[in-house]
């Protein structure tokens, strides 16, 4: 199922910690990005903008392949 505005989402570990994105900055991600649900918010070509739980944190724009559909 391709992922679309609205899809309940989580960060896949592997892709997310070998990315050109985890160099650029502090490569410690908290765990909330891949353990609870986010939802996508917007899309612009291939990257989501993606709001995490229930908890204040900040939106994030993370590559798509980065991302599966939460089960």
């Amino acid at each position: 199922m391709p992922i679309k505005k609205g899809t309940m989402v989580r960060a896949i570990r592997e892709q997310l910690e070998n990315s050109t994105e985890a160099t650029a900055s502090d490569s410690r991600f908290p765990s909330y990005l891949f353990e609870s649900r986010g939802e996508i918010l917007e899309l612009k070509g291939d990257y989501a903008l993606v709001k995490f739980g229930k908890v204040p944190t900040p939106n994030i724009w993370l590559r798509l392949d980065q991302l599966e559909e939460f089960k």
